[in-house]
């Protein structure tokens, strides 16, 4: 009986120690990895970067990094092994909307990790213009993208029956300010029926920011003078609706009094002393990116008369250039003519000082 008893007892120890000699992370809580943000703090300008620091010993696979809210404050770079084996850098780059997004990291066998970063409002103006930075489209891709976005959604509407077009059209700075934001638009589900586009085109979008996700919303065009102020973004200096004059005084710049100045997507503006509406803008097309054929184009609505709504009309370069009024003729010598100027979120340090009397 003691025998027996005694077989018993040491066959309990034996399972009892297999337990206990069990590797000891066996029963190991899994630790979230550590994450710090270094700077802190960066500036809602589109351009100002952080760096992720991700500590994580014992992670499997890569880290997945994302932003979980405040989407448009900032955006996940490129993530990147800091080649210690347990550790990964990531740059998280700033949007254009003030915000403290989180950011999260997640593993495939560790509990995720969340840190805060906060992004600040970003008041600069570089060039006095009145456009704040935030706004200015600073790589070439980004401008590239808005000025084939532009001049393709003007130019579209040239070949729509007038029926088809957006109401709002109906003359010449309605036009352009409708080509303005739709070229900045988030080009969503749904955006090119809203858009009366019969085809979309395989265009990047500009990439720095959508319309309406700025801090100025809806109200893309300055309508007062000064330089950008923080107070602007409620006071009324910016506003959706905005005439040819404010759209030549307020949001663009001359680059030149020739039309051999202008580049796809610049305005062409004129005044003409008689008439209800003095100021007159053209949009400089360049080549046709609807039906090639080695021309360059300008385009422009003519504005109501009367009972008549007006047209959109596309005119080559040479037809004006020799239109038989010289008072619209795009020439240095045509004292109606005020010039070529691009928009000021297309401005570069290389463009020609703006030396306008107003």
């Amino acid at each position: 009986m003691r025998l027996a008893l005694f077989g018993l007892s040491t066959g309990a120890a034996v399972i009892l120690g297999l337990l206990f000699a069990r590797p000891a992370g066996h029963h190991e809580k899994l630790l979230a990895p550590r994450l710090s943000v270094q700077p802190a703090q960066i500036y809602a300008d589109g351009n100002d970067v952080a760096t992720l620091v991700i500590e994580a010993p014992g992670a499997a696979g890569a880290a997945r990094v994302s932003i979980r809210d405040n989407l448009h404050a900032a955006e996940v770079g490129e993530v990147v092994s800091a080649g210690n084996g347990s550790g990964w850098h990531a740059q998280i780059r700033a949007g254009v909307m003030p915000g403290r997004p989180t950011v999260r990291v997640d593993f495939s066998n560790l509990p995720p990790a969340t840190v805060e970063l906060a992004v600040v409002s970003s008041n600069s103006d570089s060039f006095g213009d009145g456009t704040p930075d935030f706004l200015r489209l600073d790589g070439e891709d980004d401008r590239r993208a808005f000025r084939r976005w532009f001049t393709y959604l003007a130019e579209a509407q040239y070949f729509q029956e007038p029926a088809n077009r957006p109401m709002e059209i109906n003359d010449c700075a309605a036009l352009i300010r409708y080509a303005y934001r739709e070229a900045l638009h988030a080009h969503e589900s749904g955006w090119a029926e809203l858009a009366h586009l019969p085809v979309v085109p395989p265009f990047g979008p500009v990439a720095k920011y959508q319309y309406p996700y700025t801090p100025l919303g809806a109200a893309l065009f300055r309508v007062t003078e000064g330089p950008y102020r923080p107070s602007d973004l409620s006071s009324g200096a910016f506003s959706q609706f905005a005439d040819a004059r404010a759209l030549w005084r307020f949001n663009t710049h001359l680059v030149g009094r020739d039309l051999s100045a202008a580049s796809p997507g610049d305005l062409l503006f004129f005044r003409q002393d008689s008439g209800h509406m003095p100021y007159h803008s053209m949009i400089y097309l360049g080549e046709s990116q609807l039906r090639q054929d080695g021309n360059r184009y300008l385009l422009y609505h003519t504005g109501p008369g009367g009972a008549d709504p007006g047209e959109i009309r596309r005119l080559t370069t040479e037809e004006l250039l020799n239109f038989p009024r010289p008072e619209w003729r795009p020439r240095s010598s045509n004292p109606n003519f005020l010039g070529v100027l691009r928009w000021n979120i297309l401005r570069k340090a290389s463009d020609p000082d703006d030396a306008r009397h107003f």
